[in-house]
């Protein structure tokens, strides 16, 4: 599994020949260091007396970012599966038209999974911004900075993980399919720009301020 490998083997596993880890699986990892960055702005935030109001608020980002991280380990194999699974189907026997018709079919389908898994990536770091936007505003201003790096990573999270789903896309027969993925990346695209762009305006006025 890629997510046992120190961080040293995982970069030049990616570095390699190999197509995968790619970017999908790179998209997934974005979104674990968001996810864990958030979880630590609101840790750093518990227990200050400063911060006492808003501590039952921090603890529950807290909770909810690591259960985020956890999803987001996962996702960096699961997207490294669904290539295998494709290029699986590919491999598939195209001897007589049954065999085609089946493997057309396969690859149909693992397709559609290639498609499905990072746009669960990029919804879930699309989630993920409106609580890093919070602990960025309420939790501990020492680490403010920790919380608009998170957001950078959650926005290149979903940015990442839209461009696999719009490569997979462009393969799929299914118009309607598409078109109800595509228009749902679209929207997920302009969500997460906007939320990046909304707490770094604000943050950088209040440093330079």
């Amino acid at each position: 599994m890629l997510t046992e490998l120190t961080v040293k083997d995982f970069l030049n596993k990616v570095a390699g020949s190999d197509p995968v880890p790619g970017g999908g699986s790179i998209a997934a990892l974005n979104g674990a260091l968001a996810s864990a960055l958030a979880a630590m702005v609101a840790n750093l935030t518990i227990g200050k007396k400063k911060y006492a109001e808003v501590q039952e608020d921090m603890l529950a980002i807290a909770q909810e970012a690591e259960g985020l991280m956890t999803a987001f380990i996962t996702d960096i194999d699961r997207d490294s599966d669904a290539y295998d699974r494709v290029f699986a189907c590919f491999k598939m026997p195209k001897d007589t038209d049954e065999e085609k018709a089946a493997r057309s079919a396969a690859i149909q389908e693992a397709t559609a999974y290639a498609a499905q898994v990072p746009l669960e990536v990029a919804r879930r770091a699309c989630a993920l911004m409106p609580r890093i936007a919070e602990v960025a505003r309420r939790g501990n201003q020492n680490a403010v900075t920790d919380a608009c790096v998170a957001m950078l990573s959650a926005r290149n999270a979903v940015l990442a993980a839209l461009l696999n789903v719009r490569i997979n896309l462009s393969s799929l027969k299914d118009q309607a399919l598409v078109a109800r993925l595509q228009a749902e990346a679209d929207e997920l695209e302009q969500q997460a720009t906007a939320r990046e762009q909304e707490l770094l305006a604000e943050v950088k006025t209040m440093l330079n301020a």
